[in-house]
């Protein structure tokens, strides 16, 4: 199974996963990485410089995977916003 890593992009700054996690596919990292944002604006508040974050998902290559920003994390928690993936 591949390994997936889970930078986070805040600004200019990125704060890179040095272990990332094993994965059965992208749509499981998708999930994961919605749940990290989700836990983060729960712990840290949604102030604007984390909500401009974003958390780039690369293979073991180093190759982005996907990008999922803070703020679409939060559209998709709202009540009328249908759940999508990618």
């Amino acid at each position: 199974m591949p390994r997936y890593f889970f930078n986070t992009r805040i600004g200019d700054e990125l704060i890179s996963d040095p272990d990332g996690e094993v994965l059965k596919d992208p749509d499981r990292a998708w999930e994961m990485a919605r749940a990290m944002i989700r836990e983060l604006l729960r712990t840290e508040g949604a102030d604007g410089a984390l909500l401009n974050a974003i958390i780039e998902v690369t293979d073991d290559e180093g190759e982005i995977v996907l990008e999922f920003p803070f703020s679409e994390a939060v559209l998709l928690d709202s009540p009328d916003s249908p759940i999508t993936k990618h």
